[in-house]
């Protein structure tokens, strides 16, 4: 799978923080070549996986700066997350964002966090497998630093009661873990983990937008579904149309999407045993559902975002797909949950 657009900008943002201590990108790869850092072979420089852990060590070791893992995940702004950002910033209130980042996280990372219902309120514990104390720190460092930075983009001001806890021993630059991150601190607990009190999971996200959130939210599942997919052409014709909702392109606009001839799409959906035609229905309905149980928006506007002149051919369309018609359906099934989240008992 190629490289995505956190792991590159993380890879470019380290090399920006080392080049303030007056080290080229030259000179830090080749001290990181020198300690067992292999570039891979595709050329996509990116931070990810154990590489990761090397890299920044040996950023922090030849820069000196104990505080460079903190800086570097305050570097990188919640843009770099693409789709998945969107559909953090379109979210209702920090309860969706959180349990989106659980849902979907591992399309940008290995799952990392876990989440503990406690005091009414959130922890988000992160799991780490490293031996070394001071690799731990520093990943730690780069995590929270992360969350924090995401978070500061959908809500103003600082959440009153949450609080980090830290498991290792308080650093000699603890100080400027008060300044990065803007909560209360403890060092020496049990787990690494952020604890949001009860009232921060209904603060509203300031960017939130429903009917753009059902959007961004289903490019997620699209992504989701890719990782075990055999079926890569179908997957990416829906991607398109999802990504289109409101202008959806015709088979000749998604072929050239795919650099590939019409005649060569129909031939590869075909082998899939599909249709455009039958995934562009099947993508209409899947919004069209999902906009009935997540919005408000009335049954006119749905049949606008998914191109229908006529609402009652909307109407029609939705019946001939679900045997029922969109307004019993959204009667049935009207402000589901979006995402089914695993969240663990209350744990200290």
């Amino acid at each position: 799978m190629l490289p995505n657009r956190l792991q590159r900008d993380l890879f470019n943002q380290l090399l920006a923080e080392v080049a303030k201590s007056g080290i080229t990108a030259e000179e830090f790869m080749t001290q990181a070549v020198a300690r067992g850092w292999s570039p891979p072979e595709s050329g996509h420089l990116v931070f990810d996986g154990s590489d990761s852990v090397l890299l920044l060590k040996t950023a922090e070791e030849i820069t000196g700066d104990p505080c460079l893992a903190i800086r570097l995940g305050r570097g990188v702004g919640i843009d770099s997350y693409g789709t998945f950002g969107f559909a953090l910033m379109t979210c209702a209130n920090l309860r969706e964002s959180t349990s989106l980042l659980l849902r979907y996280g591992e399309v940008f990372f290995q799952p990392l966090w876990k989440a503990y219902e406690h005091n009414g309120g959130l922890l988000l514990r992160l799991q780490l497998l490293q031996d070394d104390p001071e690799q731990t720190r520093r990943v730690t460092e780069l995590c929270f630093a992360q969350l924090v930075v995401v978070g500061s983009s959908l809500y103003r001001g600082v959440i009153e009661g949450a609080e980090l806890h830290l498991a290792y021993p308080r650093p000699p630059h603890s100080a400027f873990y008060k300044f990065a991150m803007n909560l209360g601190l403890e060092f020496d607990c049990q787990y690494s983990q952020l604890y949001l009190p009860p009232h921060a999971l209904d603060t509203p996200i300031r960017t939130s937008d429903p009917s753009q959130h059902v959007v961004f939210h289903q490019q997620c599942e699209e992504m989701l579904r890719g990782l075990a997919s055999a079926q890569k052409t179908t997957a990416e014709v829906r991607r398109i149309l999802i990504q289109s909702a409101g202008i959806f392109p015709g088979i000749a606009g998604v072929a050239d999407s795919l650099h590939m001839s019409e005649r060569t799409l129909r031939r590869h959906l075909a082998s899939e045993s599909t249709s455009f035609r039958a995934t562009l229905e099947e993508v209409r309905d899947l919004l069209a559902r999902e906009y009935l149980m997540k919005t408000d928006l009335s049954i006119a506007e749905i049949g606008h975002l998914l191109e229908y002149s006529e609402t009652v051919n909307f109407r029609r369309a939705f019946l001939r797909w679900n045997n029922v018609t969109p307004s019993a359906y959204r009667s049935k099934h009207a402000r589901q949950g979006f995402y089914s989240t695993r969240i663990a008992p209350t744990q200290q």
